[in-house]
């Protein structure tokens, strides 16, 4: 997935805790802005987050529950908000080996490789980021992400490769939450998709959603929300359903006709973002079993390249850059990590059969 900001932990065996806020005389007119606005620091609730708790019926006033995030809301009314608090997780810390470009005592910066689970789940209770980060950081990881999901922040897929930040401190996660929330975090991801999307592709042009910018990029924006049929999958909608999602991409390097290394940026952080956006595109992924559709590559026009793409054993898809401003000290940070051997040996194959 393109990576998301958490709220609180849905499977998580937690306690839990009620948080009252009353609206002051300038609350926003919209629910989910004025509660933002008004809710204690000490609660360490982010925009998000409130929104998120909203959908799941955790916030009422006089008990009724509102479930809308766009509901009016007015000054001096008093919201309830129901929340979990972080207690105890089951995970085990586990000595496996990470790659960390930066830590310091209010978070950490991990180069995630690809196969590695971010969170302990029905069938992955093992072997996680989580895992690694209880024995490398020991109690010193935010607990406001919930039972399961300590010091998590936002996150990338198992078979996605790249950086990811984690939040040691509580502070540091309500800071880094809201930068998600407000979409000032940049994430910058290197994909190799089926096809050369270009703006001047006839189809794309009248795909719905798909728009072109200057310098050559591609944008694409849609709501996206759970498949009807598959609950494991993500799927393009239309307002009012969905959430809204927005990414942007250019052409790094085409590889004839066949298929491209793009770059892609997020505007939002949806679930499987990315990847359900270059579907919807019709330049899937190589290797996405998921999305990646039925293309072919052809061997006429690859060669070798065309096995090494057909064969790719993931989603090529590797989060290559993470910047945004230290949750305490306010400096800005930015991070980049190099292609894993695994892409950069797909490239390579096709470069060389192009």
């Amino acid at each position: 997935m393109a990576d998301e900001p958490f709220d609180d932990d849905d499977d998580a065996r937690v306690a839990p805790t009620v948080v009252t806020v009353t609206l002051g005389p300038d609350a926003p007119a919209r629910l989910d802005k004025a509660l933002a606005a008004a809710v204690p620091e000490a609660a360490a609730l982010s925009r998000s987050q409130i929104a998120r708790l909203i959908e799941e019926g955790a916030v009422s006033r006089d008990g009724a529950v509102v479930r809308d995030q766009k509901a009016k809301a007015a000054p001096g009314q008093v919201w309830t908000i129901r929340r979990t608090a972080a207690v105890e997780i089951e995970a085990q810390p586990e000595a496996i080996p990470l790659v960390v470009v930066h830590e310091d005592a209010d978070l950490i910066v991990i180069d995630k490789p690809a196969g590695m689970v971010v969170h302990p789940a029905p069938g992955s209770p093992s072997g996680t980021l989580v895992n690694a980060l209880l024995h490398h950081c020991g109690d010193s990881l935010s607990g406001i992400g919930g039972a399961r999901r300590p010091g998590i922040v936002h996150r990338i897929d198992k078979d996605t490769s790249g950086l990811l930040v984690v939040a040691k401190t509580d502070r540091a996660h309500q800071g880094l939450a809201a930068q998600f929330a407000a979409h000032s975090v940049t994430r910058h991801y290197l994909a190799v998709v089926h096809g050369v999307p270009t703006a001047t592709d006839p189809r794309l042009r009248g795909t719905r959603g798909v728009s072109a910018e200057a310098g050559g990029i591609l944008r694409i924006a849609t709501n996206l929300a759970r498949h009807r049929t598959d609950r494991q999958r993500q799927a393009v909608v239309w307002p009012p359903d969905g959430r809204h999602a927005v990414t942007r991409l250019r052409v790094v390097e085409g590889f004839a006709d066949q298929a491209a290394l793009v770059e892609c940026w997020l505007e939002t952080g949806r679930t499987h973002q990315i990847r359900v956006h270059l579907a919807h595109a019709g330049h899937g992924l190589l290797g996405d079993p998921v999305y990646g559709g039925k293309r072919t590559l052809s061997v006429r026009v690859l060669g070798d390249g065309a096995a090494a793409g057909m064969g790719f054993p993931r989603q090529a898809l590797h989060a290559a850059t993470l910047g945004f401003h230290h949750p305490v000290t306010g400096a800005r940070l930015d991070f980049a990590a190099p292609l894993p051997a695994d892409m950069a040996g797909l490239i390579a194959a096709l470069r060389g059969a192009g």
